[in-house]
């Protein structure tokens, strides 16, 4: 992005700040009576509620949803798997790859859902026979996720389908309440390849206002078997990551929170040995003094992603392949909360930008070949969003106007499917469009909220759809072709959903929370790789006219206190056109997704037992992906899981976990195909023991 458009969005945001200004004068007791009528709190932990404890994604009028550590520990540590279990939510899984590329109602990669790191975006793009996007991120050092379907306006907006933000731990989660200091050691030994992992953090106060912490942790694993005892190759990793964090409180108002998060990792995959690297630095000040008009946060990122193919252990023509991806962000944002007569008012307003630079070697050896570009983009926007509450009712209303900016250059040939005139060429382009969101919802009763919402979204190109080029490697007959005119791909849909939330219903103190929504979007200039009508190669294109995908999404806990229980189930139907395997990925999710989670606590809820079962349906591969007269849906699969956990008095807790009980041979929806092999590549029986202790 140009330094004036630059200062110019910058700029956007002092008017904003300003239009609160007058308010500051309202009344004492205006500002004291601006609360907002909730649900009733109900506060029962049960596995998954860590990083949600009160339910609020269950009172909350969006498709919203969390995932904790607990999650993520009873699949096995493995957050893929986990996020797998979110009403509307997928990952697309390479066995070889431990990227997370999360996909939302049938979209992913290149931007369409907005993957994060402490609020980081992670816009590192990768063409190939993958999903166009990863987030690393060490599973062990993570705190929970939480995941936004559909439009977000706010802080994390600018993505299509919606976004996922994967937070590390904090000094908050090291220090036990009422303590100067604390630690966490966590022990992992695993079968089938998962091998032995360590992970310990510690923290402690340096002064009533400073607190300083930080993690270490380290996996090694191995190959793994499928259910028919076949060797998947290229499974094994070595991962080395960790992070630091401080908080510094000026006074009971002001606070800043500083973050780094490393991130280390070998391992083997597309048929090269590889090495990513991906370093994320927050800065995060807060001001929330005692005036409900002022909840002030800034902002300041940087990340750091670098992936390199080994120059030493292999031959291929790809070697020395490099993509390093610079980015820094951005963002501010203010609360306000106030009456306007008899009505309760939230305005949330505020401004982030966020800026990649990217470069990329595609081989050593033949410098022209590979398909992944060079070239600096930018994304940001500018919102507002006003929640207006009287009575039973809340009116959200707001809009986002979003903006980006792509530069680069190449090369191409004659002829190529574009019309470009052979040779050099060059890239700068800038749009921006306004994303309105309106959301009404109502609480009829005490424990039931329906609403209903209209929004839209844009999604720009990126780098690597806009400046494809060169042949591929080791081949030399596929070309690429780059596409300087791709257009944004536009959502328009609506939401219709509920949330329900009650206690004590057949034992005191439980609590049932249900979320349950149909959604119905229509997206336009939808992007896909396309083949030119003559000759052998392949672009990135704009699909003409509308597609629709719509669906419904259903997630329900019940938690009793010695007995608990979750249900997730997803129906999906897109319409969209497929993406081409091998340049990038279908992403298609299954038309139906259930699990169900249910368990017991004994000896005071100090051990707790529990199963989960999921059973996924077939999915549709693309008829462009699949030979003539072959099968176009992938076969369906179930799948038990057990868990459980002994908790001590001193802070050491024992887990055990066991996956695909039954050792099923199966290939997940969405998986890649690993080591160039026809097998089945799921992950066959697995145990899984851990040993924590905090104090």
């Amino acid at each position: 992005m140009s330094c004036q458009r630059l200062r110019s969005t910058l700029m956007a945001g002092v008017p904003l700040t300003l239009l609160m200004l007058p308010v500051l004068s309202l009344p004492a007791k205006a500002q004291q009576d601006a609360g907002v009528e909730r649900l009733p709190t109900v506060d029962v932990s049960g596995p998954g509620n860590e990083s949600d404890s009160d339910g609020e994604a269950y009172r909350s009028p969006t498709a919203s949803s969390t995932v904790s550590a607990t999650d993520i520990e009873t699949h096995g540590g493995d957050v893929r798997e986990a996020l797998r279990d979110v009403p509307g939510t997928f990952t697309r899984i390479n066995p070889q790859n431990p990227g997370i590329a999360v996909n939302i109602r049938g979209m992913e990669g290149a931007g369409r859902v907005n993957m994060m790191i402490d609020g980081v975006r992670q816009n590192f793009r990768f063409t190939g026979h993958e999903a166009q996007g990863f987030t690393y991120v060490d599973p062990a050092l993570l705190a929970g996720v939480s995941v936004e379907r559909g439009s977000v306006l706010t802080t994390g907006g600018g993505a299509l389908a919606g976004s996922a933000n994967f937070r590390t731990i904090g000094i908050t989660d090291i220090i036990v309440p009422g303590r100067q200091w604390g630690a966490i050691g966590n022990l992992g030994l695993g079968s089938n390849g998962v091998g032995f992992s360590q992970m310990f953090a510690g923290a402690f106060n340096v002064s009533p206002n400073i607190a300083v912490g930080g993690a270490i942790s380290h996996r090694k694993a191995h190959n793994y078997y499928n259910g028919d005892g076949e060797l998947v190759p290229g499974t094994g990793q070595d991962l080395l990551s960790g992070l630091l964090k401080a908080d510094i409180r000026f006074n009971e108002y002001a606070k800043l929170a500083l973050g780094a998060v490393f991130y280390n990792n070998d391992f083997f995959a597309n048929s090269y040995y590889q090495t990513v690297n991906n370093n994320t630095y927050t800065a995060k000040f807060s001001f929330n003094p005692d005036n409900p008009l002022i909840d002030f946060k800034l902002n300041l990122a940087y990340n750091d992603l670098k992936m390199t193919y080994d120059l030493d252990r292999n031959t291929g023509s790809a070697r020395g392949r490099v993509i390093h991806d610079q980015g820094w962000g951005i963002d501010t944002s203010n609360t306000s909360r106030f009456m306007l007569g008899p009505m309760a008012v939230k305005a949330v307003y505020g401004v982030e930008y966020f800026h990649d630079n990217v470069k990329s070697i595609n081989s050593a050896a033949v410098p022209d070949f590979g398909v992944n570009p060079s070239g600096k983009s930018s994304i940001g926007g500018v919102f507002t969003q006003f929640t207006f509450t009287q009575g039973i009712f809340d009116l959200t209303a707001g809009g986002r106007y979003g903006f980006y900016d792509l530069n680069g250059s190449g090369a191409v040939t004659a002829g190529n499917p574009v019309g470009l005139p052979a040779g050099p060429y060059t890239v700068d382009r800038s749009e921006g469009r306004f994303q309105p969101k309106v959301t009404l919802a109502a609480r009829v009763t005490d424990w039931w909220q329906p609403y209903v919402t209209y929004s839209e979204t844009f999604r720009p190109p990126t780098i690597s759809e806009t400046l494809t080029g060169g042949t591929h490697p080791g081949t030399g007959g596929m070309s690429f072709f780059p596409n300087p005119f791709l257009k944004p791909e536009i959502a328009k849909g609506w939401e219709v959903g509920m949330n329900i939330v009650a206690a004590n219903l057949l034992a005191d103190k439980d609590v049932f929370r249900m979320k349950a929504a149909y959604y119905n979007n229509r997206v336009q200039d939808y992007v896909t790789a396309c083949f030119p009508p003559m000759g052998f190669g392949v672009y990135f294109c704009n699909n003409p006219g509308t597609s629709t995908v719509q669906g419904v999404e259903v997630q329900s806990e019940y938690d009793a206190g010695f007995a608990f229980g979750r249900l997730s189930y997803t129906y999906t139907h897109s319409e969209l056109p497929s993406q081409i395997n091998g340049f990038g990925a279908q992403s298609y999710l299954p038309d139906h997704v259930f699990s169900a989670t249910a368990g017991a606590r004994f000896f005071d809820r100090r051990v707790t037992v529990g199963a989960r079962f999921s059973a996924v349906s077939e999915a549709y591969l693309g008829a462009i992906n699949v030979a003539p007269g072959s099968r176009l849906y992938g076969p369906s699969y179930e799948l038990v899981d057990l868990f459980t956990t002994f908790k001590f008095d001193n802070g050491l807790e024992f887990g055990l976990n066991v996956t695909n009980l039954f050792d099923v041979a199966y290939t997940g929806a969405l998986t890649t195909g690993g080591g160039g092999t026809p097998i089945l590549n799921g992950r066959g029986r697995t145990v899984v023991a851990n040993a924590r202790v905090q104090f």
